[in-house]
């Protein structure tokens, strides 16, 4: 509603502009290459027609107009993939024209739009980034490495629940697994607990994390009228520029005390390598300030979308009892019940790995992915999609596309037994909620690892129960989009020890 009032506002002030901009001679396209689509309304286009959950939108719009249409959202031209063949020809085959970004008004604080990854062009300092993630941050012998870090805060989650369960107490997913991945990610980072409230610069920089997240899931008006993004109407860069600086005042705070330690090898942690990397390469590309800027990425997205995973599945399995026994009886069979369960066993849990693929089709993280930008005109499916054009790809709708999925709107894990040779690593254009081609999710191995390891472990350790009045049944499913997908109303469970 907020976003809707803004939107009146904006339309009242740029009318006079809006109107020279559509009928300008200079725009020389012809608009019968663009994709079909809905007819929008003046000045703000399609911006009535996207809601509050524009992946169920762009669905039922995508029904009527095609796998690939075209929308005018302000005065951005965007482009809508809905079919996993379209996706392929977006994030495979015309991967190079169309792997550029849009940039949230949000981001482009601090330098953020330029150094962060995310938001970076394909250029000599992305290389070097994505280079940096696969060799130094997330490759197998680095993941190895920090598996203690790891089953050290899967115990201590254990530990937590169980209180809990002594109690007769509800745990809240999403709390429990949010505070359990932000401290893996912290240790691994910097040998820091982030949710330790004992710590009051940790609490400090956890709250900061949060507002970035909070923001950079809010919509704003100068995403859609270019015009209008200094003016910042409803005040969200004003927000988001607090917080991203009082982010890399804290990391380049610890970043410095770090430095002056003489035997900088007391915390080999990621910091440490990265710290040693801009060492070796002089600050030529890879310097300290990208590094604050690859940390303040890393924390919030990997937190949330692997919180959002282990949520999704977790509630998925208390709606279908039958496949949360059908997990439970494969975890006492491979791990037994006398001991943890330990990272090396998750490749020997075929169900539990389908119940994350399945959780990952129905409920990706990042419904719409991360819109591309073209960088030239670009033929797809027999239209163009013009220079500068935003792309989003449905990956939500695209993974429950019923012409691929059989019963695809239910929760049925059983179908990846049969599908196993489909992955969630960009080779299948069915199922990519981590995204595909040169800009996949770099953190997907690790992401990996946290959420099978969590999942596995509360499955195994306890039975689940609703809190009164709920049955699988009345379960309240719905979503709320932010930086990720979620619960609506977030999920509560009683532990129960076995």
């Amino acid at each position: 509603m907020e976003l809707m009032m803004c939107m009146l506002f904006v339309s009242f002030i740029v009318s006079c502009l809006s109107l020279l901009l559509l009928f300008n001679s200079s725009n020389k396209r012809t608009h019968s290459k663009l994709p079909p689509g809905p007819k929008g309304y003046l000045v703000i286009g399609n911006l009535m027609d996207i809601g509050d959950k524009p992946h169920q939108s762009l669905a039922n719009l995508a029904k009527s107009h095609g796998p690939i249409m075209s929308l005018k959202l302000g005065q951005m031209t965007s482009i809508v993939i809905s079919s996993a063949a379209m996706a392929k020809e977006v994030l495979q085959t015309h991967d190079q024209q169309l792997c550029d970004r849009t940039i949230p008004c949000s981001s482009a604080v601090y330098d953020h739009d330029k150094l962060g990854f995310p938001w970076l062009p394909v250029s000599d300092v992305w290389r070097t980034l994505r280079k940096v993630c696969n060799n130094h941050m997330f490759s197998q012998k680095i993941l190895d490495s920090t598996e203690i870090i790891r089953r050290k805060q899967i115990q201590r989650l254990l530990d937590n629940v169980r209180e809990k369960a002594l109690k007769g107490e509800a745990v809240d997913i999403e709390k429990a697994a949010f505070g359990t991945i932000l401290n893996m990610l912290s240790n691994m980072i910097f040998s820091v607990d982030l949710a330790d409230p004992n710590s009051e610069w940790a609490k400090e920089l956890k709250e900061t994390v949060w507002g970035i997240m909070e923001e950079s899931g809010k919509p704003d008006i100068g995403d859609y009228f270019p015009l209008l993004k200094k003016m910042d109407i409803k005040g969200s860069r004003r927000r988001m520029m607090v917080y991203i600086k009082k982010f890399l005042d804290m990391i380049g705070d610890m970043m410095e005390k770090r430095m002056e330690l003489e035997d900088m090898e007391e915390n080999h942690d990621m910091l440490y390598n990265l710290l040693n990397l801009a060492t070796e390469n002089d600050g030529s590309i890879f310097d300290i300030y990208l590094i604050k800027h690859l940390i303040l990425v890393l924390l919030p997205a990997g937190s949330d979308t692997t919180t959002s995973m282990v949520e999704w599945a977790m509630a998925e399995l208390l709606k279908n009892p039958e496949a949360l026994s059908k997990a439970r009886r494969e975890l006492m069979e491979v791990v037994g019940k006398n001991r943890p369960i330990e990272e090396l066993d998750l490749s020997k849990l075929p169900f539990l790995q389908a119940i994350a693929k399945e959780t990952l089709r129905l409920h990706p993280p990042v419904p719409l992915l991360l819109p591309r930008k073209a960088r030239e005109d670009t033929e797809i499916g027999g239209f163009i999609v013009p220079k500068d054009a935003q792309v989003i790809v449905n990956a939500w709708y695209i993974q429950r596309d019923r012409d691929i999925w059989e019963d695809g709107e239910l929760f049925k894990p059983e179908r990846f037994l049969e599908l196993s040779e489909i992955d969630y690593k960009g080779r299948n254009m069915e199922l990519i909620p981590f995204g595909a081609g040169r800009r996949i999710c770099p953190g997907l191995p690790l992401a990996n690892r946290m959420g099978l390891w969590i999942l596995g472990s509360l499955i195994h350790s306890f039975d689940w129960k609703l809190e009164d009045g709920i049955t699988p049944k009345n379960m309240n499913m719905d979503e709320k989009v932010g930086l990720t997908l979620v619960m609506a109303h977030p999920l509560k469970a009683i532990p129960i020890i076995v």
